[in-house]
């Protein structure tokens, strides 16, 4: 790898006509760290994952990985990296073992070395016992281990992960953070996307916010956690049609600011906004005949950050081509 940080991002621009998918972007990454990468859908978080993967190329800006330019360069930074992107790569008509093989034979590796490699990632990801079945047979788990292992089969210095755990349940999901735990204390530079905030806040070192293609925060966890302030005063509601209504309630009867979230009928506000906040809250909406389902007081969330930061709730889903 050469000198440097293996990630570094310097005023990255990609345009699809007018539309500005990365807008400026800087970001950097150390060696050895795990970097989530946070947005709305259609906030520029795949097209990054694209341009430093080789898979795109910047309008302008700089972009370098493992030292090396992505745009004049690709093919020399594609011998450091692995990635797993939202589709899955892997041939259904072919074997687990198969699968591995091919990736690592087109990745240049010698036959012998490649059935290793295939071996060992195969036990690594739990798949030795259904490594000579066809993957069309494998459940959706099983698949997006194997997809995950391909990206692994030339034991990369960096890797990139777009959404490596959506579509998955809750158990196989499980099992995904563990491994890319596992990567990461390994020695891996692991770069991941994520819409999951719970994900983010497990595994990354540190999370980039991206919004308009631009990171528009950058911090560990409890740093952007920090930047809510203190505690949280959550109301949630039977209905999420109620949510306007209540949130004109709070802003009439409290000077907090009130913060709806329709999708999960919620309302959050600042806890420490005012004294006898609490007793305010309930006061209005008992006024205003809002049912209410439950009030409680928390440490800030990256929910919190998400909204805050965005205007908008962490969305489920997977980004458009922007």
């Amino acid at each position: 790898m050469g000198a440097g940080p293996p990630i570094l991002v310097e005023g990255l621009v990609k345009l699809y006509g007018s539309t500005r998918a990365v807008d400026g972007l800087d970001l950097v990454v150390e060696k050895g760290s795990v970097v989530a990468v946070l947005g709305p859908n259609g906030a520029g978080k795949t097209t990054l994952i694209r341009i430093l993967a080789t898979l795109a190329k910047p309008t302008s800006g700089r972009a370098l990985v493992a030292g090396i330019d992505v745009a004049s360069h690709p093919a020399q930074v594609r011998r450091h990296i692995g990635i797993a992107g939202q589709s899955e790569s892997i041939d259904e008509y072919l074997t687990g073992r198969q699968n591995l093989v091919m990736f690592g034979e087109l990745s240049r590796l010698p036959r012998g070395e490649a059935k290793r490699r295939a071996a060992e990632l195969l036990a690594r990801f739990e798949l030795s016992e259904a490594a000579d079945r066809t993957t069309k047979t494998y459940s959706g788990g099983m698949r997006r281990k194997l997809d995950l292992a391909a990206s692994l089969i030339t034991q990369p210095e960096v890797l990139f992960l777009d959404e490596p755990t959506t579509g998955l349940d809750p158990r196989a999901r499980m099992g995904m953070w563990q491994l890319i735990r596992e990567l990461g204390e390994a020695g891996t530079t692991l770069l991941l996307t994520t819409q999951y905030l719970d994900e983010a806040d497990q595994l990354a070192h540190n999370i980039a916010v991206v919004d308009h293609g631009q990171v528009i925060a950058w911090g560990t966890p409890d740093e952007l956690k920090t930047q809510v302030g203190g505690a949280v005063l959550e109301v949630t509601l039977p209905e999420a049609s109620d949510a306007e209504a209540a949130g004109r309630v709070l802003g009439r009867a409290t000077s907090a600011a009130v913060t709806v979230d329709q999708r999960r009928h919620r309302l959050t506000l600042p806890a420490t906004a005012e004294t006898g906040l609490v007793t305010k809250v309930v006061r209005a909406l008992d006024a205003g005949g809002v049912m209410v389902d439950d009030i409680t007081v928390r440490r800030p969330a990256l929910d919190d950050v998400f909204m805050t930061l965005t205007g908008r709730a962490a969305e489920l889903g997977n980004e458009d081509a922007a």
